[in-house]
């Protein structure tokens, strides 16, 4: 009889296996393009996040700042990166927007963005307009980078049918157009220093293009966008400071998340910038108050609180 009670026993343990696998969910995280910051970002909030939050599993996927909110949009990942400009246009349903996101809430403002028009040093390109009929490296239609680039060629009286537009799926890829001489120029958004540019510098001399000329322009389009100055000897060979257009990088989800999970995840973050900086040194400068700045983007209830509680503290 022991015997049975203890196999009774076993096989009822077992039977309970599953179930509790079933209990662990796992959120999809949608990042960057290769070759941008938000790869090694995410990778880090996810072990962060999985190795102190139980039942529940990060799967981190390739993404960019128009994919990522129409992800969450559309039920295709739970948490993500997103960039200020874009994330208000879901909103709004402007281009390349097909309607108004709904399902998208903040969970804090981050660091600002550099939108960068990286070009080879002997292509003698100083201007934008000095792109015309020229070779250029392109995220894919629909990213933010390549939305930007639309954008600062219609700054500058141009469209894609003034230049050869190479679409490429990462900063990687691009770079390896550039190193090859098969594109004398290529633009990109993420922070600075990027490690795709600095690749590109230990191989080419490059040159970087002054937006200054196009920022009344660019705002005109979307109010979200700023100018300021990469300081100098970010990269080799920038060696004087130059003015790029800036937005928000910021953290996303869905916004039926449960708020004390969202709170949690929120919480841990400020909790572990020590090990995100050395990752993005724009983090070091990331404060409660700063990502709780309002950017146009619904905050989370879980996010909200844990910047009431401390605004108090």
């Amino acid at each position: 009889m022991r015997t049975g009670i203890r196999h009774a026993a076993l096989a009822a343990a077992i039977a309970a296996l599953p179930l509790a696998t079933a209990e662990a969910q796992t959120l999809r995280f949608m990042t960057g393009p290769q070759g941008g910051v938000w790869v090694p970002l995410g990778g880090a909030l996810k072990n962060i996040w999985e190795q102190n939050i139980p039942g529940i599993a990060i799967q981190t996927l390739p993404g960019a700042g128009v994919a990522n909110v129409r992800g969450i949009d559309e039920g295709r990942a739970e948490l993500a990166f997103g960039n200020s400009i874009t994330t208000v246009d879901g909103l709004n349903g402007a281009e390349p927007f097909p309607r108004k996101v709904t399902k998208v809430c903040n969970l804090g403002n981050l660091y600002p963005q550099y939108f960068q028009v990286v070009t080879l040093a002997d292509a003698n390109i100083r201007r934008i307009e000095d792109l015309r009929g020229k070779s250029i490296a392109v995220q894919p239609r629909g990213n933010t980078a390549e939305v930007i680039t639309r954008h600062i060629l219609q700054a500058a009286g141009m469209s894609y049918s003034d230049v050869r537009v190479n679409f490429q799926a990462s900063y990687t890829d691009a770079v390896g157009l550039m190193k090859d001489g098969h594109a004398v120029a290529f633009t990109l958004g993420t922070t600075i220093p990027a490690s795709s540019v600095m690749d590109l510098a230990s191989a080419r001399a490059i040159r970087f293009v002054d937006l200054t000329p196009y920022a009344e322009a660019m705002k005109r389009i979307n109010a979200g966008y700023n100018l300021g100055p990469i300081p100098a000897n970010t990269y080799p060979q920038q060696t004087e400071p130059v003015p790029k257009i800036v937005y928000s990088a910021h953290l996303m989800a869905a916004c039926d998340q449960p708020e004390e999970r969202i709170y949690r995840m929120v919480e841990l973050l400020f909790a572990n910038l020590s090990v995100l900086t050395p990752i993005n040194r724009a983090l070091e400068r990331l404060t409660p108050d700063a990502a709780a700045q309002d950017i146009g983007v619904p905050m989370h209830p879980g996010a909200a609180r844990f910047y009431r509680e401390r605004a108090r503290s």
